[in-house]
């Protein structure tokens, strides 16, 4: 090896020395305060996707603390308790909804049983449906919707029980707004929103164009795209982010 190598070797040497001392600080700063992202060792394609389907992340309490779905008991359609514990291990969706919907419901459970086609064969995917009207969906009758519906997963529960516990699941549990309402069609109303919960009880969702989703619209269908307002559908979205907690 001449001497002139040699000095070029030390020369680098000294150089990667130098910056690295001057700019290890600064990449510390940068991770410490969240500015490093895994997108940067990405490549322009992972970067692409990551845009649309983004890293799923934990909906937080007031706190800051992941929000978890709280202690329930109900009984199903097939006369049977479920609690929360009968949902360890599975990923599923929880919507709050009446059989005698004249409005949303309906749109939302087709979306739902599209939903339950997809995710056919996994016995970790479920999905948790509460009546906001327990005076009249007894088990006989969501049994009947159930059927009415083409409901086949063995892990998705329709339910019903005392009304404060179900309002109190909705309006605190998730923050998914229920109430009564004489002076509406149907005399109640509901939010349309689809809650995404892990194997682990906690309530996850996307981030898009840097804001978190945390709910996902449910009424809109995939063949609509659209609804009159151009709110896009997200049963896509929805989807994507089940098959993602599923490898989980």
């Amino acid at each position: 090896m001449s001497k002139k190598t040699n000095y070029s070797y030390i020369g680098i040497a000294f150089i990667i020395l130098v910056f690295g001392i001057y700019f290890i600080p600064r990449i510390i700063d940068r991770i410490s305060n969240d500015d490093v992202t895994r997108n940067e060792s990405r490549s322009d394609q992972t970067k692409e996707k990551d845009a649309y389907t983004s890293d799923l992340i934990f909906i937080k309490n007031p706190d800051g603390s992941p929000k978890k779905v709280p202690d329930f008991s109900f009984t199903d359609h097939n006369g049977n308790t479920v609690t929360n514990k009968d949902y360890e291990g599975k990923v599923y969706v929880v919507e709050f909804f009446f059989t005698t919907c004249p409005t949303i419901c309906p749109r939302m459970n087709r979306n739902l049983v599209q939903v339950q086609n997809t995710f056919k064969g996994f016995d970790n995917f479920g999905v948790a449906s509460f009546t906001i009207n327990p005076e009249n969906d007894t088990p006989e009758v969501l049994k009947a919707y159930a059927d009415n519906y083409g409901i086949t997963n063995p892990n998705w529960h329709l339910m019903t029980g005392e009304r404060d516990d179900i309002y109190k699941l909705a309006n605190e549990g998730f923050y998914i707004y229920a109430s009564e309402n004489k002076e509406v069609e149907g005399g109640f109303e509901h939010s349309g929103n689809f809650a995404l919960i892990d194997k682990n009880g906690f309530i996850r969702s996307r981030v898009i164009e840097g804001n978190p989703l945390i709910y996902y619209e449910g009424i809109i269908s995939e063949e609509e795209q659209t609804d009159e307002d151009g709110k896009t559908q997200q049963i896509t979205m929805l989807k994507e982010d089940i098959a993602k907690l599923l490898k989980e």
